[in-house]
């Protein structure tokens, strides 16, 4: 799951961050091209405030309570989760994560099933995107706020394996971020 309904309020660029250039290709693109290589199980993007051009193979989802935080986009997504596949288990990344590769989807996806809580560790570092949830995890999930899985993965040490991943999972969240990290 793909989470791409934030509003990107601290971005000054002429769009919305998910929809600039990052060496050719949208930020958001990016994020969902390492996603679909991963090739880990159906697509489900939750959108709200940007309008985003997605590819029809992954599953749409639009947060019409997008500006009530993270939580109510985390909630869309694991619902339809569950209507469109009989999951036990979600990967849920951001969409404004352009160098989470492929590879690490894969990794936090086929962890040890006996763990309810796998994070993507970076260079020694709790990434945390993306992360995997068992559905016992899910009704302790917050419902409103702009917090996902972190407050379970604080609160819960016991259940969270770490898993060593390439990338980084920098995110864009300035215009000063997205300069930062263009070639050019």
């Amino acid at each position: 799951m793909l989470l791409a309904a934030g509003g990107g309020t601290r971005f000054t660029g002429s769009s919305h961050k998910l929809m600039a250039d990052l060496d050719g290709t949208p930020v958001h693109r990016r994020a969902l091209d390492a996603v679909v290589a991963a090739d880990i199980g159906p697509i489900v993007v939750v959108t709200g405030a940007a309008d985003l051009d997605l590819p029809p193979d992954v599953v749409v989802v639009h947060n019409a309570e997008w500006a009530q935080g993270q939580a109510r986009s985390l909630r869309a997504g694991l619902a339809t989760a569950t209507e469109i596949a009989a999951v036990d288990a979600v990967v849920i990344g951001l969409a404004d994560q352009p160098f989470i590769p492929a590879e690490a989807w894969r990794a936090v996806a086929s962890a040890p099933a006996e763990w309810p809580i796998v994070v993507a560790t970076y260079d020694g570092r709790r990434g945390p995107n993306p992360v995997r949830l068992h559905r016992s995890m899910w009704s302790q999930l917050p419902t409103d706020g702009d917090e996902g899985a972190r407050h379970l993965i604080r609160e819960n040490p016991q259940l969270v394996c770490e898993v060593p991943c390439g990338g980084s999972a920098v995110d864009i969240d300035t215009l000063e971020d997205l300069k930062r990290w263009t070639s050019s």
